[in-house]
């Protein structure tokens, strides 16, 4: 039979399937029910030290819908958790307390300050935390003050900051989370690389207009008559999350990747740790669909498994990546095709004159 158990950075899962953060790890009472339904990991939601102004809005939510009325898309302006950083601390030790197996990522982000991310790594570390994800992702949190994605666009920053938590875990595992915002994903996490992490999340939310009220000619979602962009998320980012993805596993093998975007099934899990993911992360889905989601990720990703013999997600994690090439390759492929056909023709005399009988001529003539 095969198994979902998996090995990443020394943290033993027993599944790949982990809560992304945000509102479904916002606090003990929900990530403890995630633990429960079934979930491998949960990364909580993002905090920071308690002096750091959070001021949430509602509403803050949209969604993108098909003709048909499906959720496609959903954009939030969600800020990071709004709590003191001292009840995260409580958090943290009620989560281990009561799911001791399981693993629990901090997610932590702040201005750019060396003593300020030591001390809230570290004191995530000592209030149980087994990991640690970076967040220098946020696409709609604090660019002002040069956090989130506004960091995460300098890769020299994120080298700059992964280093000085790395400093503070002792050997603990460090996820960097990328930001999708960016022209090339692999520049960051490089330098997320070079600045020691063990792995990377990606990809977080892409910076979007989620549409226009056409009676009120307001952007949404509306806020007092007004908005502001948001970070994008379901299962339309799909594509893009799985392009990033495999251009992270192509270029840098070094490091693990949590694979993020559009997973709503175990069909796109599956497809992310084809293209090289080793944990799989969901946010949105739950929001919309409950945790019991994890069952049809387990079960769907088992039978996959069993279909093709697969023992062990490492049996095909990245089986998919030796397919991608450039244009110009797919190209000569074709063209070698074209020329293999017409050789394969030209064996047989009735397709004499079916084509030029100059190529037809070629095609058998060795020194040609």
């Amino acid at each position: 039979m095969p198994t979902l158990e998996t090995t990443v950075n020394g943290l033993k899962f027993p599944n790949p399937f982990v809560i992304g953060s945000g509102p479904p790890s916002t606090n003990a009472t929900i990530m403890n029910k995630a633990f429960a339904a079934g979930w491998g990991g949960v990364v909580a939601k993002t905090t920071a030290l308690s002096d750091t102004p959070v001021v949430n809005v509602q509403p803050r939510y949209g969604k993108l819908r098909s003709p048909k009325k499906d959720n496609v898309g959903f954009q939030n302006i969600e800020l990071i958790s709004d709590l003191p950083f001292e009840d995260w601390e409580d958090y943290f030790k009620k989560v281990k307390d009561t799911h001791p197996d399981r693993i629990l990522i901090g997610s932590i982000m702040e201005s750019f300050d060396k003593g300020r991310w030591q001390e809230v790594a570290s004191r995530s570390f000592d209030a149980g935390c087994d990991a640690l994800e970076l967040n220098f992702s946020c696409p709609h949190g604090h660019p002002e003050r040069g956090m989130g994605a506004a960091m995460g666009q300098d890769p020299e920053r994120v080298e700059t900051v992964t280093r000085w938590v790395t400093e503070v875990a002792n050997g603990r595992p460090i996820w960097s989370k990328m930001t999708p915002n960016i022209t090339d994903i692999t520049a960051p996490s490089r330098a997320a690389l070079a600045g020691g992490a063990d792995g990377v999340s990606a990809i977080n939310t892409i910076l979007a207009c989620i549409g226009i009220n056409l009676k009120t000619l307001k952007p949404q979602p509306t806020v007092e008559g007004h908005s502001t962009y948001g970070g994008y998320s379901y299962y339309a980012v799909k594509p893009i999350a799985l392009r990033m993805v495999a251009e992270i596993a192509r270029s840098l093998p070094e490091l693990t990747i949590s694979g993020i975007g559009g997973v709503t099934c175990a069909k796109d899990a599956i497809e992310h740790m084809l293209v090289g993911a080793h944990t799989v992360q969901s946010c949105t889905g739950p929001m919309l669909q409950g945790f019991g989601m994890v069952e049809e990720l387990i079960e769907g990703t088992l039978a996959f498994m069993e279909q093709h013999g697969f023992e062990t997600l490492d049996d095909f994690r990245g089986a998919s990546l030796p397919f991608f090439t450039t244009h110009h390759h797919l190209v000569e492929l074709q063209a070698e095709k074209k020329r293999l056909r017409a050789e394969k023709l030209a064996q047989k005399d009735t397709e004499w004159g079916k084509g030029d009988v100059r190529d037809e001529t070629a095609a058998l003539t060795s020194n040609e």
